[in-house]
């Protein structure tokens, strides 16, 4: 999946993985595309702006994806997703113990 989403750089796959106890779930996006947003994001912050040239250019590697990135993504903590509006993670492939295609979200119905 993560090799899909980096040759056809989309945004929209949507998974929820389980890593290191922690669930997330959100739609995964390539890393040039997710080290834009992060570095425009950290850009507008008065406090952290300047660590923003770390994710100016996203380092190309040779052979498969090492991580997931994700993005509109939540950490899921009993009915409640942090933060509500999303955030960006950035997951080791190798740390992921289970997945499954989709987000999850909750309602109070």
């Amino acid at each position: 999946m993560a090799t899909l989403v980096e040759s056809g750089q989309s945004n929209q796959m949507s998974l929820t993985v389980v890593t290191s106890g922690a669930v997330i779930t959100g739609r995964l996006a390539p890393e040039a595309m997710w080290s834009q947003r992060v570095s425009e994001v950290l850009t507008d912050s008065a406090d952290l702006g300047a660590f923003s040239v770390v994710f100016d250019t996203a380092a190309r590697k040779d052979g498969p994806p090492t991580h997931l990135h994700f993005h509109v993504a939540r950490i899921l903590q009993g009915t409640v997703g942090i933060p509500e509006t999303g955030g960006m993670y950035r997951v080791a492939i190798e740390d992921v113990s289970a997945w499954t295609v989709g987000d999850f979200s909750y309602t109070d119905h």
